[in-house]
């Protein structure tokens, strides 16, 4: 008798969907990008397992379209692929970039981490104690001079943000993330947050005023 044992751990529900669609996530070395929307296909083709839930679904699936793995596959020529394998055509330009910067960013983040901890480890062998910081006399407060005026931002032509009561799940949106709004599909509302699965396969939680129509 199959067990009905519903999987919660991530890596587990991953190595299900490495077993259950090979020809989609791939287990070890490059991948491929993922079909705009695939989410919806996964959560329909697994509707009647038991196993996984569609919000480990959504979590399984943003931790594979975070990994380096992924993003370095985000690239010019590549083919976005569907579960069974099939090509769903070519990347554009604007998703190969955002993976690029968000690839840049997280490598930086983890950079920056590991040079902490080596830091801090080298201080712990050495045994060197933290320097006592200087008492320094408070200074009289001076007149902080007047902020200069923010720059008006400029308005995205053709959009304009969105209010809850006009989103809803599977709709097409645009998210406003830096200077140029990127493409994408609702997945869930919750309150005031809306997750967005944008089209190079990336999944974001921004607020509903960053969502344009």
């Amino acid at each position: 008798m199959e067990s009905t044992e519903k999987l919660t751990d991530t890596n587990a529900i991953l190595a299900y969907l490495y077993e259950t669609f090979p020809l989609c996530f791939i287990a070890e070395g490059e991948t491929k990008p993922l079909k705009i929307g695939l989410f919806q296909d996964l959560a329909e083709r697994l509707a009647d397992d038991s196993k996984v839930s569609k919000t480990q679904l959504r979590i399984a699936l943003r931790r594979y379209t975070s990994s380096w793995r992924y993003l370095k596959g985000v690239k010019a020529g590549a083919q976005r692929v569907d579960l069974d394998g099939n090509e769903c055509g070519e990347l554009e330009q604007e998703h190969i970039e955002h993976a690029q910067a968000t690839l840049k960013e997280s490598q930086e983040k983890a950079k920056a981490k590991r040079a902490a901890k080596a830091a801090a480890e080298k201080g712990e062998k050495s045994g060197a104690k933290p320097e006592k910081k200087a008492f320094k006399k408070p200074q009289p407060k001076r007149n902080k001079p007047a902020p200069k005026a923010a720059k008006p931002q400029v308005e995205v032509k053709d959009l304009s943000p969105a209010t809850l009561t006009d989103l809803k799940p599977n709709q097409r949106v645009s998210v406003k993330l830096g200077k140029s709004p990127v493409a994408g599909v609702v997945l869930d509302i919750k309150k005031e947050d809306v997750q967005v699965q944008l089209d190079s396969g990336l999944t974001v939680k921004v607020p509903v005023e960053h969502i344009l129509l």
